[in-house]
């Protein structure tokens, strides 16, 4: 592994921050700069905890507890996904989306186990 952008995590985390980027666009206006907001930051915090974490991997405590940050912001985002799923139904790629980052937190939790349990600083 030559980089962060090697890690699946990383590259899922990457396309599904595009994603919410781009669908939070489609939100009414006043929202687009309130949840709009704050979804588009946490779907981006993701990817950001993990290649900043990738940068200290030489300290394993300092690695994991930036993974432990991006899996919570993967649960914050979520949680956010959700709440917009119910108040804008009309905006059909909502589930998806959802289900992609459950997906991304198991993955991120997995790794997370790998590297508490196997990472050689």
């Amino acid at each position: 592994m030559s980089g962060y952008k090697d890690l699946e995590i990383y590259k899922m985390a990457f396309e599904l921050a595009l994603k919410v980027h781009r669908i939070s666009l489609l939100l009414p206006n006043f929202e687009k700069y309130e949840q709009g907001s704050q979804i588009r930051r946490s779907s981006k915090s993701i990817k950001d905890q993990i290649a900043e974490g990738y940068g200290r991997r030489r300290y394993k405590a300092d690695f994991f507890k930036f993974l432990i940050y991006a899996q919570a912001s993967c649960d914050e985002c979520t949680s956010q996904l959700e709440t917009l799923e119910s108040l804008y139904a009309d905006i059909t790629d909502w589930k998806l989306i959802i289900e992609e980052y459950m997906t991304l937190g198991k993955k991120i939790n997995n790794f997370n186990k790998y590297v508490e349990e196997s990472w050689r600083s």
